[in-house]
């Protein structure tokens, strides 16, 4: 059920392609089309809990940007594991989630902190971009600009995006009827760090203005990085989570490293409680898929490679025509013709 509530606008953009925000751009319908403009839109969403439930009816303005949120989160979760034997191909099944996304595996870790800070990215980018009408550019930085430069410009609103955010990820997590607390623990704190990347990923971006080109004045405010920038810090915490176990500490049960000397939880860290599976072979027990038939990299030696990616059970290969366009020339003025070019790939997959 809490895997269920978190995650149904999946869900929804699946089964309801007219709150699409981006996605599928061939489509006729668009997330404008239904303007979120009335409370009964809201029990379209199925499954939400009852605090979601109520943050929707009172901000109806900020359901196209988690709704795009969603979307985001599995293209960006795809991206950073496609070259791993899990590859996060069981998101595209949320919110009926396989036991690889369900049980507090490393791979829920990376998954739920992802996507809590991909909802805060999306309605601070929203925000910027005049998206939302209750918020808006993020005030100037308190730091005094360099002397080369001067603040304005439109950031992104860092701080409303991590109030807002946090209030709808967070919600379900604080019902006991969402879960064992440990579990409950669990997806607080790595939702906590999902959004602390995105304040890691706040940088300086600036804007030059002057005669011909010339770097006279430069007007600086500050931005997020691209989501695949945040997925790739977070994919570097999962590989160096930490599993832990629910017990007391003093007077109050709290999650302490399993393997450890006790001692706190890091907040910078990813944390789960259930080994994972290899993923090697097919085991719908761990929700794994296995990887018969994944493409590798026969010369390469990192995860892609097929000694690991095949898990030595070995690899097939086979020649593949590739068409493509080359020799292309730029004519003014203003298009571009290419010639078509084939060649010869060699593609290999595992046994």
């Amino acid at each position: 059920m809490y895997a269920e509530r978190i995650f149904t606008t999946f869900s929804y953009e699946r089964e309801h392609p007219t709150l699409l925000c981006a996605h599928v751009t061939r489509s006729r319908y668009r997330a404008v089309s239904v303007g979120w403009n009335q409370t009964h839109h809201c029990k379209l969403l199925d499954g939400l809990a009852p605090e979601q439930l109520q943050l929707c009816r009172r901000n109806l303005e900020l359901m196209p940007s988690i709704v795009h949120a969603a979307a985001l989160t599995k293209a960006a979760c795809r991206g950073a594991f496609g070259d791993m034997r899990w590859n996060c191909s069981s998101i595209e099944s949320a919110p009926r989630f396989t036991p690889d996304l369900a049980k507090g595996t490393r791979e829920s870790a990376f998954v739920f902190s992802l996507a809590a800070g991909v909802v805060s990215h999306s309605i601070a980018r929203a925000c910027a971009s005049g998206e939302i009408p209750s918020c808006s550019c993020a005030p100037a930085p308190a730091e005094p600009p360099s002397p080369d430069f001067r603040w304005g410009g439109c950031g992104d609103n860092l701080r409303y995006g991590l109030h807002m955010g946090s209030a709808f990820s967070d919600a379900p997590m604080k019902s006991s009827r969402s879960g064992p607390q440990a579990f409950r623990l669990m997806h607080l704190h790595n939702n906590a760090v999902g959004r602390q990347a995105l304040v890691d990923a706040l940088e300086t971006k600036c804007k030059c203005h002057g005669v011909s080109g010339s770097c006279s004045v430069k007007t600086c405010w500050k931005g997020l990085h691209d989501i695949s920038h945040i997925a790739a810090e977070l994919k570097s915490k999962y590989l160096a989570a930490t599993k832990v176990t629910h017990r007391h500490v003093g007077t109050r049960r709290q999650l302490v490293p399993r393997e450890m000397d006790v001692r706190p939880v890091r907040e910078s860290e990813l944390v789960y409680l259930v080994s994972s599976s290899d993923y090697c072979t097919q085991n719908a027990k761990y929700g794994s898929f296995g990887t018969q038939d994944r493409q590798c990299n026969k010369t390469g030696s990192s995860s892609d490679s097929c000694n690991l990616m095949c898990c030595g059970r070995g690899y097939n290969g086979y020649t593949e025509r590739v068409v493509e366009r080359c020799q292309c020339r730029y004519h003014w003025c203003c298009y571009v013709t290419c010639k078509q070019c084939e060649r010869m790939v060699e593609r290999y997959v595992c046994k």
